[in-house]
């Protein structure tokens, strides 16, 4: 049997990954799913279990030596022997098969489908404006109705995603609400509450200028690598909310994340970050 994925490289891999979780994510929207308890409030649906599943038939299809982290299904394959872990590691794909699942819970179709490979490509797929947002690392782009435009980030909105969803590692000496109430927040800038990491996606697109979260190294984060990798390749300006970098090949870095359209937005923002503090 032919096998529908030989050929494609990793960007185009991510994007079909992405595309078949995000089809399992439509079809299921508005159904009466079942719930999954993680603890501590959070949850998983039938979504996202299905989703993933879709997700991984594509890589296993188009990358069966490869290893993956899932959201739902944890480390398959060699990600066991230290993926990521330096010379002759493996190479890992990180899943997130619905990054915004209470949105999607309760009818918001304000939701995202996270594919990325660990410091390469990755594809983020929006499953109802039908957008799929890709990158091989180097360049950045979006596919509507199978044409491709670069992604072009711009300022122009003034638009800035703040992140308010627990936990708080940083507080009390950052907290994004913080950030919003501060006054020179609003001079500049108006906030944006997604809770999903698709804002990033809309950072590379220019349809936000800015996004930001508290965290630990987000990089090798199922819910924020394919994001983090899009900004990174379409030119924005990505550091932790302390502006050390955010970590690549398993390094410690940044802690949490700003990913600006531009340099001067980055600065205007962590001025604000400092002055909170």
């Amino acid at each position: 049997m032919t096998n529908s994925y030989e050929g494609l490289d990793d960007a185009e891999v991510a994007a079909a990954a992405a595309h078949a979780g995000a089809d399992v994510v439509r079809a299921l929207y508005g159904r009466r799913l079942a719930r999954i308890d993680k603890g501590a409030g959070d949850f998983a649906t039938t979504a996202d279990v299905e989703a993933e599943k879709a997700i991984l038939g594509v890589l296993r299809a188009a990358r069966p030596e490869d290893a993956v982290l899932g959201e739902e299904g944890g480390e398959q394959g060699a990600a066991r022997a230290g993926a990521g872990t330096g010379a002759g590691a493996v190479r890992q794909w990180l899943v997130d098969p619905l990054c915004g699942t209470l949105n999607y819970a309760v009818g918001s179709m304000l939701v995202a489908v996270n594919v990325a490979l660990r410091d390469g490509a990755a594809a983020v797929a929006d499953p109802f404006s039908g957008e799929v947002f890709l990158t091989d690392g180097v360049t950045a782009r979006v596919r509507r109705d199978e044409a491709d435009t670069a992604l072009v980030p711009t300022p122009a909105t003034r638009l800035v995603d703040v992140n308010l969803d627990p936990p708080f590692p940083s507080a009390p000496g950052f907290r994004g609400v913080g950030l919003l109430a501060h006054p020179g927040f609003a001079d500049r800038f108006r906030p944006r509450v997604v809770s999903t990491t698709l804002a990033l996606a809309w950072v590379a697109a220019g349809k936000r200028a800015a996004y930001v979260t508290d965290g630990g190294d987000l990089s090798g984060s199922v819910h924020f690598a394919a994001g983090i990798a899009l900004c990174r390749a379409a030119g924005c300006v990505v550091t932790g909310i302390d502006g050390a970098p955010v970590g690549r090949g398993g390094t410690s870095g940044g802690h949490g994340l700003v990913a600006a359209a531009d340099a001067r937005t980055h600065e205007a923002l962590m001025a604000l970050v400092r002055d909170g503090r």
